[in-house]
C-alpha cells in the first residue's frame, strides 16, 4: 500500500515538473503607435496639397495663355482694319491697317530705339497671327538733308526694321522694303515736332 502511494506521488511530481517546463504561448497584440498614424496622415495630406497646387498652377498658366491670345488681333479684325491706300505700292494695291504701328528714329539714325522694340514685337505677333499676310516697310525721313542722302537713310531704316522682325521669327519673304526719303512727310511742318513724326518706319499690307 505504501509502495502504491509512493508511486502515485512520484507520478504527480513528474507531471508537475513537465507542466512547469513547457513554455507559455505569448499572445502578441500588434498595436500601431499613434505617432506612426499621424506621420502617414501628414504625408497623405502633403501629397494631396502638392497635387492640388500643381493643378491650380497649370490652370493659371492656361488662363494666362488664353488671355494673351485674346489680346492678339483675330482674322476678322484684320479685315475690318484694312483701308485701301491711295498710292499704289511696289506690288500693286496696298492697304493701311491701324493694327500695324509705326516706329520712329532719332535724327540721322537708323538703329532701333529701345523704346520702339515693344511696338515691333506687337507687330510681329500680329504677323504670326496672320501667316498669309505680306507687308511692306516704308522708310521715311525729315526734310533736312539732300534727297539722295535721305533716300539712302530711309532704306537703311526700312532694312533695320526688317532685320529685327526676322529676328523675331517672321520670314524675310513676307517683308519687302522701300524708301521714300523725305518725299512723303506725315507732318508738313518745319519744326522739331514735325521732323520727329516724319523720321519713321511705316507698315502697309500687301496681301493677306
Amino acid at each position: 500500500m505504501v509502495k502504491k502511494v509512493f508511486c502515485i506521488f512520484i507520478l504527480i511530481l513528474c507531471l508537475g515538473v513537465f507542466l512547469a517546463g513547457c513554455p507559455k504561448k505569448r499572445i502578441v497584440v500588434n498595436r500601431e503607435q499613434p505617432s506612426v498614424r499621424k506621420s502617414e496622415e501628414a504625408s497623405r495630406l502633403e501629397a494631396e496639397r502638392a497635387t492640388k497646387e500643381a493643378k491650380e498652377a497649370k490652370e493659371r498658366e492656361l488662363a494666362r495663355i488664353k488671355e494673351e491670345e485674346a489680346k492678339l488681333p483675330q482674322g476678322g479684325e484684320l479685315e475690318k482694319s484694312l483701308v485701301a491706300k491711295k498710292e499704289r505700292g511696289i506690288e500693286g494695291e496696298v492697304f493701311e491697317s491701324k493694327l500695324l504701328k509705326d516706329i520712329h528714329f532719332h535724327y540721322d539714325k537708323y538703329d532701333i530705339q529701345r523704346g520702339e522694340e515693344g511696338i515691333l514685337k506687337e507687330n510681329a505677333a500680329f504677323l504670326k497671327k496672320n501667316p498669309n499676310m505680306k507687308i511692306q516697310i516704308e522708310g521715311h525721313c525729315d526734310e533736312r538733308g539732300t534727297t539722295e542722302y535721305n533716300l539712302a537713310l530711309g532704306e537703311r531704316r526700312a532694312n533695320s526694321v526688317k532685320k529685327y522682325l526676322v529676328s523675331l521669327g517672321i520670314t524675310s519673304d513676307r517683308i519687302s522694303t522701300i524708301s521714300y526719303g523725305k518725299e512723303r512727310p506725315l507732318d508738313r511742318g518745319h519744326n522739331e515736332q514735325a521732323w520727329a513724326k516724319n523720321r519713321r518706319a511705316h507698315f502697309i499690307v500687301l496681301s493677306k
